[in-house]
């Protein structure tokens, strides 16, 4: 644990929630440039109303996350007029995971808080999370959708599967529907920072550490700008992600499954040896050969890819590679848009 953390632990425990620690909004984009100023203009009016009621300072942290428009360039235009602005662009798409730890890291403020750039997740329910943090305590505060009567029941269906074997064997229940929309306490922030693994499941980070969490339920805007970025292999890849790293039900369906193949491989052969010492009967050999060996290898490759999944999230933690790369990074001052403080960093952060 470093020093740094320590103080906030310690601060954290010694006394309640403070607004001095102030706040910071990360936000990765990728992609965003149609819907950035409109999601920064909302988020002034916000900063503006924390700081005039509960006089808490903030900033935000753009992370750009390898855009391919103008996302990068309209960041940085954007005014400082009631916070700080960071502009954090990263080599390359590294991915969202990567996106968030990069703001987390790049935060200056105590208390931090996540969200979309899309700009489907409401600025308004800012307040009423802060709320819970300074008034009521609480250390984790995230949301999670209302209903998902608007999805298709395929996908839905996949969704509740997810969660169930997520959750099958897991210590700590990661809440179903949550989204990466959540503020974090200073304590819960530098908890979350001392996290060494490289594949992060950032649902299921926020959830391990502890502390009091509060959820609160929401409708998603619509999307104003573009289609999200989120295809279905993207789902896929981040709900592997979210089973290899928080639970090994996969590999204990594996062994399950290959119980279950094996008492019925022994009742289909008492079968064929009791019909055949005590009726006589011919077993045809060759469709119940290959229907056999057919299933067999089938269930065989799909354990084995369930073990290189597990293999192969061992060899990238080996490894130790970085999580992501900075090549640009900007900081606004508040009411001082004119004096920039901008520089390119090569080293990994």
């Amino acid at each position: 644990m470093s020093p740094a953390s320590d103080q906030i632990m310690t601060r954290a425990k010694s006394g309640g929630p403070s607004a001095a620690a102030g706040l910071s909004i990360v936000v990765p984009l990728f992609n965003e440039a149609a819907s950035l100023p409109r999601l920064h203009d909302r988020l002034i009016e916000i900063a503006q109303k924390l700081a005039t009621d509960r006089g808490l300072t903030c900033e935000v942290v753009y992370v750009d996350d390898g855009s391919a428009d103008d996302t990068l360039s309209i960041a940085r235009a954007l005014p400082a007029a009631a916070f700080d602005v960071q502009v954090v662009s990263l080599s390359r798409n590294f991915g969202k995971e990567a996106a968030l730890l990069a703001g987390l890291d790049h935060a200056r403020r105590g208390a931090v808080l996540f969200m979309d750039g899309d700009g489907q997740h409401p600025p308004t329910l800012i307040e009423t999370m802060v709320g819970y943090w300074l008034d009521d305590n609480y250390d984790v505060i995230y949301t999670a959708k209302a209903n998902r009567a608007n999805e298709s029941f395929v996908r839905r269906a996949a969704i509740k599967m997810f969660y169930r074997l997520l959750n099958s064997d897991s210590r700590v229940k990661i809440p179903e529907n949550a989204g990466d929309f959540r503020l974090l306490s200073p304590r819960a922030a530098g908890a979350l920072r001392q996290f060494p693994e490289r594949n992060r499941f950032f649902k299921g980070l926020a959830s391990w550490i502890g502390f009091r969490q509060k959820r609160i339920d929401y409708e998603p805007e619509q999307r104003a700008n573009g289609k999200s970025s989120w295809g279905l292999r993207s789902l896929i890849g981040l709900s592997l992600d979210g089973l290899t790293g928080f639970s090994v039900a996969p590999l204990r369906v594996a062994t399950v499954l290959g119980l279950i193949l094996a008492v019925i491989a022994l009742i289909y052969g008492s079968q064929i040896v009791y019909e055949t010492l005590v009726h006589g009967a011919s077993v045809p050999g060759y469709p119940s050969l290959f229907v056999g060996v057919m299933v067999l290898g089938a269930v065989q490759l799909i354990m084995l890819g369930v073990l290189g999944e597990y293999i192969g999230k061992i060899l990238y933690e080996i490894k130790a590679r970085p999580v992501y790369f900075v090549a640009e990074h900007d900081l606004k001052l508040r009411d001082d848009a004119s004096q920039a403080n901008s520089g390119t960093r090569t080293a990994a952060e």
